[in-house]
This record gives C-alpha cells, sequence and structure tokens, in this order.
C-alpha cells in the first residue's frame, strides 16, 4: 500500500484547521507612524493535525504563487494576486482560493488601512499557539508568536491593498 505524498496532495480547505486573522498595529520603518498589519495562520487543529495543517498552507502559497521568507510582495502590483482583503463595515474579508475569513480589526487599523489603502500582510506555515479549541492567544504571548523569527521567517509577505464595495 502506498500513500500519497503531502506534495502531490491536492488543497483541501479542511486541512487547514481554524484559520486565524490576527490584526494589529506595527511602528513603521520610518518611526513616525504604524502600519496596519494582518497576520492568517492554522490553530493546528486540522484533521490530520498540525504538521498537516502547516504542510496545507505551504501547498495553498505556492499554489498562489506567494514565496514564504523573502521580499514582500507588493499587492498593488500584481493584479492577478489569490489573495484580496475587503473591508467593510468595520470586518476584514480575506480572500483565497477556497477560503474566505472575517476578523474584527481595532479601530486604529481601520483609520490607518482606510489612510494608506492597504495592510501589511503575513500568512505563516508556523502553527498558532492556542488558548484552546478554535482559540487563538492574545496579548503578550500573540505579540511574541506575531513578531518573532520563527513565525516571520515562516510566512508569505504581501503589502494587500483593501478593497471596499463600490457604490
Amino acid at each position: 500500500m502506498t500513500s500519497a505524498s503531502s506534495e502531490t496532495r491536492p488543497f483541501r480547505a479542511a486541512d487547514l484547521g481554524t484559520l486565524a486573522l490576527l490584526a494589529w498595529m506595527a511602528r513603521n520603518e520610518e518611526g513616525n507612524g504604524h502600519t496596519p498589519c494582518l497576520l492568517a495562520c492554522s490553530l493546528g487543529d486540522g484533521p490530520d493535525g498540525p504538521q498537516a495543517a502547516s504542510a496545507a498552507v505551504a501547498r495553498l502559497l505556492k499554489d498562489m504563487d506567494l514565496p514564504v521568507g523573502g521580499q514582500p510582495v507588493i499587492g498593488m502590483a500584481r493584479p492577478g494576486l489569490k489573495v484580496s482583503m475587503l473591508v467593510i463595515a468595520g470586518q476584514i474579508v480575506l480572500q483565497m482560493p477556497q477560503i474566505s475569513r472575517q476578523a474584527t480589526p481595532p479601530a486604529d487599523w481601520l483609520k490607518a488601512v482606510g489612510e494608506l489603502g492597504y495592510a501589511y500582510f503575513m500568512f505563516t506555515t508556523r502553527i498558532c499557539p492556542s488558548a484552546g479549541p478554535r482559540r487563538s492567544v492574545e496579548g503578550p504571548e500573540l505579540a511574541a508568536f506575531a513578531g518573532s523569527p520563527e513565525t516571520t521567517d515562516a510566512a508569505a509577505h504581501v503589502y494587500l491593498p483593501v478593497r471596499g464595495l463600490r457604490t
């Protein structure tokens, strides 16, 4: 009996488990303002466990032509980008192939993304520590996870333009 390797297995959204979206403000390089950041990560609670969830994220990123590590993708310059962010009624709606996820960001995040027209998006293959079933961490533990080199090095980075509903 043989089994399919994770590299040839087609992507299934269920393999990700719970997908957490974490929004926060980071100081920009110039130090005179803040950049709205958005991190997507799996909680590792998919049917085949954390390693399979991490592999599913890596497969999805590869399918979307988003490299893990390296330089950020400038989403504004890639009209065929397979990830998009809609901000409406105080909500973020992140859309990718087979996946749509919604989150409520802080008010300062919404203001900054409205002014800048983009957010700095990371999607990491690193599994987010969990505070329980289907609940990601918060506070200092979240900051340590989101800011750690292990998380950022294992992520695709994108300057993701914001879209809104057209009236």
